[in-house]
Formats: structure tokens, sequence, C-alpha cells
């Protein structure tokens, strides 16, 4: 396809020469380590990098042109008889000109996109259950892995850029497939990452605070998860499924073209939860919609989940499946890995790893982890849990406020504390702490913090290690080394003298 064919429909500084227009493209690249022959370079402008310094790497590289948001850096010297292109926004140039190279596949296909706080992930894995039982292959898209078909994949990133998400999408129309399920971020929306994509159905989980360090205010922060049910430019979904029992969805109401689901517990919720059975093997209700009545039954523990269903049933309402096969697809859906996940080590109370990494958050997961001691009123709920570095610090003290509050001990501890000290991250989460009178102890290091909720865990407990969930790493100031919550619990449960099935 020729470059004045790529990228059309960008918004293009300038005029461009009709030698350059002609140029033929092959591809598309924003990494220059990935660029071949024939390929069209954008080079972003980052936080950290400027994407221009690798323009010089593409040429070598085969590079046909650069597009860019600025003009060529002024070392450039020679490499500047590149064609280079400015456009006024290089993630929506690249979102244009991925569609055009691929033949626009998300009008084809049909794409489910999932925002909010907290519950992406588990409704992503639920939805795609659901639509994989009905019509497979599908693919998925989000935080913990990315999946084609039967193939997983590492997920560098919770919403990939534009080009990614589109090669995925003609990846899938190529095998035969019809659905594609992702989580949509705030920063990816933000960003630009799914610029003009068509979505039939648009999910809102909830809206709780996070990402405060770079949306800065809650406003700016529903304004971004807006976007996907009312972007400024590109098509609206067809279907939004919205939580009827959040506030903010008022907020994310699409136009009157887009057929609209309300799930929840309230009355408001066209899409309704009954008889809610929430217990140590899962959740249990029935779900009534249209005057229609099905049974449910998940192994997700935790009333929190209930939601998370119903999101995922709306998911499959708007594609008209029927409700016992939702259903199925519900039963059927695998635990999610780092979300309220069990760690079985032989001994005589409860291990869960959670990814809850905001106050609503950990307070579900607390109080889920309250309900499994609920049949003995004995036992006692142990949580550990840290704070990002570097990341919105107005959320450490409300957990720290939550973990008190609904907790019997705490153990504060670090998460991912990139280049802030630790302490720093801990102090701020003693401030909320400090409200309650709740027994607690505070331990920078993590596995250190893990042995010791572990070695005050009696018979009937429940310890909740909160915060890193799926996550194999840990960020520390000059280096990432290998960190897994559920490893290292195995290993100090071990370290306790508890056997597995008794071997």
């Amino acid at each position: 396809m020729s470059l004045a064919g790529v990228l059309k429909g960008a918004q293009v500084r300038g005029e461009v020469p009709r030698k350059w227009q002609e140029l033929e493209v092959r591809n598309l690249e924003y990494d220059s380590r990935k660029v071949e022959k024939d390929t069209l370079f954008f080079a972003f402008q980052g936080a950290r990098v400027d994407g221009r310094q690798f323009a010089r790497e593409a040429l070598v590289r085969g590079a046909c042109a650069v597009v860019s948001e600025l003009p060529p850096a002024q070392d450039m010297g020679a490499s500047a008889a590149l064609p280079w292109i400015q456009v006024e926004h290089g993630r929506k140039a690249l979102a244009i000109a991925s569609r055009n190279l691929y033949g626009r596949p998300d009008e084809r296909l049909l794409f489910t996109g999932i925002t909010g706080t907290n519950g992406k992930t588990t409704t992503a894995y639920l939805a795609d259950s659901i639509l994989r039982r009905a019509a497979p292959p599908t693919a998925m898209i989000g935080t913990i892995e990315y999946r084609m078909g039967e193939e997983i994949r590492k997920a560098p990133n919770t919403t990939p850029e534009s080009l990614d998400v589109i090669r995925m999408a003609a990846e899938l129309e190529q095998r035969g497939g019809r659905y594609l399920t992702m989580e949509v971020s705030s920063h990816g929306l933000a960003l630009a990452r799914i610029y003009g994509m068509q979505f039939h159905t648009a999910v809102f989980t909830n809206l709780t605070r996070d990402h405060l360090d770079f949306h800065h205010t809650m406003e700016e922060y529903a304004a971004a998860k807006r976007l996907l049910f009312s972007p400024d430019e590109g098509p609206a979904p067809l279907w939004a499924v919205l939580n009827a029992d959040d506030p903010a969805s008022s907020g994310m109401r699409p136009s009157e073209k887009t057929r609209t689901i309300l799930y929840g517990t309230s009355e408001a919720a066209d899409l309704r939860a009954e008889t809610i059975r929430s217990g140590f093997e899962g959740v249990r209700f029935d779900v009534v919609y249209q005057g229609r009545r099905q049974a449910i039954e998940s192994p997700l523990v935790g009333r929190f989940n209930v939601l998370n269903i119903l999101a995922a049933v709306g998911v499959g309402l708007s594609y008209g499946i029927d409700l016992a096969a939702i259903a199925e697809g519900i039963r059927t859906c695998p635990a999610v890995p780092g979300r309220f996940e069990r760690v079985d080590g032989g001994q005589p109370f409860l291990v869960v790893v959670d990814y809850a990494h905001t106050d609503d958050a950990l307070r579900n997961a607390i109080e889920a982890a309250r309900e499994l001691t609920a049949p003995s009123g004995r036992g006692r709920v142990i949580t550990l849990f840290g704070c990002g570095g570097d990341r919105d610090r107005t959320k450490r003290p409300l957990m720290g406020m939550a973990a008190a509050e609904l907790s019997d001990f705490v153990v504060v501890t670090s998460d991912n504390p990139r280049s802030e000290d630790p302490l720093d991250t801990m102090n701020d989460v003693m401030v909320g702490l400090g409200r309650f009178d709740t027994l607690h102890i505070a331990e920078p290091d993590r596995a250190k913090a893990i042995s010791r909720a572990l070695a005050e865990a009696k018979a009937g407990d429940v310890v909740l290690l909160a915060g890193k969930g799926h996550e194999t790493y840990q960020i520390l100031q000059d280096r990432t080394i290998d960190f897994d919550d559920r490893e290292t619990a195995r290993r100090e449960l071990q370290s306790l003298g508890y056997k597995k099935y008794g071997v």
C-alpha cells in the first residue's frame, strides 16, 4: 500500500511531497529493533524517551519513512534525507495507519472492551469463556496475558498499542475467529491506543481512586474511561453494559444509538442477581433478565465477583447468546491467576493471593476473606499488603484504613518500590492504619513479611496476600527481581512444617 493510502485520514502537518506519498509501505513499527525493509516507523515522544533518537537505526534497518509529532532531531545529520512526516497526534496516526494497512478487521470482528478500576481482568476471563464456547477460536488481551485461540502470550501492557491490537484482530480473522475481548485501561484510552476502533460491546465495571499520578483528578480519570463509550472521534459501541450499582455509570452513558444493559443487585438493574450465596466453593445466584431466570454457579470466591459475573453475562446477552449457554461458560471458567487465588500447602488455614491494589479492591478482598471465616465464627483475617512506589500517593492511607478497619491483624510491607524508599511508602499507609487500634506489624522485606504473616496464622484463619497477584517480579530501585507471592508462600509454608496431602 502507498504511504498516502496508509496515512489516509491522519492529520498530517504541511504538504507531503508526491514522491513520498507514492512510497510503498509493507509494515508498520514503533520499535526500531523490529523495523524491516519498507517499514513506516512511528517515533513517539515519551515521558522518559524521545522516539526520534531511534530514527537513525530505523533508517539503517530499511525504514521507508518516519512519522512523528516533532521535526527531526538536530543530531540526525545526513539521516535528515529520510522522509519525515509530522502529524498532529502520533498515536492517533498509528491507529489510523494500522486500520488502513490491515483492512480494518475491527469492522468485521466483534470487539468487546472492558474498562473500570477493578474487575476488568476477571470480567474479561469470564466473557472470553462464554464467547469461546459459543464460537472458537477467540482472542483476549489483558493484564495477565494475551490469548490467541489456545496459545498464551506475554502481556507487556494491559492495553497494547493500536498496531498490536489490529494485528491480533487480523490474525484472529485469518484463523476464522469472530470474538476479541480486551481490557481497556484508562492509560490506553487517554493515549489513543484504541482510537477509531469499532467496538460491538463496551463494559464499565466501576470507578474508584487509582492512577491519579497519571490523570491527576478523578474527573480526568472518569473522562478517560468515558472515551470507550462516547469517543471524541470514531464510532460509539453498539452495546454498553454498565454497572447500575456504581453512580459513575451515569457519566458513561453513550449515545442514543447504543443499546444499554444495566447490571447489578439493585432494582435499577435490567440484569439483576438474586438469592446470592457465597462460600468457600464459590458463588451461586439467580440471574434475572427480561422476565427470564437462570441459575448461575461459579468457582470464583467472594460476593464482589457477582458483579463481574453479571458484567460477563451482559456481554453474552449483547451477542444474543442464550442464558443457559452463558451459565455454562461461567461455570467452566477457570480461576483467574492472582485473583483471590488459593495457595494450598497442607496448612490448617486458608492462604489467598489477590491483585487488590486500591482501597475499594482491598475492602472487597478482605470482606471475601471474612465470609470464609463465617461458618466457624472464630477465624481471623490476616491481611498483608503494600503500595507501589512512584505511584498515586493519595490511595495509600485509604488502603491502610481499609485494612485496619476490616482485618484482625495487618502486615504492612513493600509492593514494587521502584525508585521510592519503601519506608516512605509504608509511612503513608500508616497514616490511615493508625486511625484504628488493629494489631499490625511493618516489614519492608516482602518475603520476610509473608513469613511473619503465615507464622501468625492459626487453624481457621484466612491469610490474604494482597497487591501483586499474578506478578512474578518485584521492581526495586536498581533492578527487577524474580518474586511471586504464591511461590514465596508455598516455600514458607513448607519451612513451617506443613506438607500438602501429608507427603
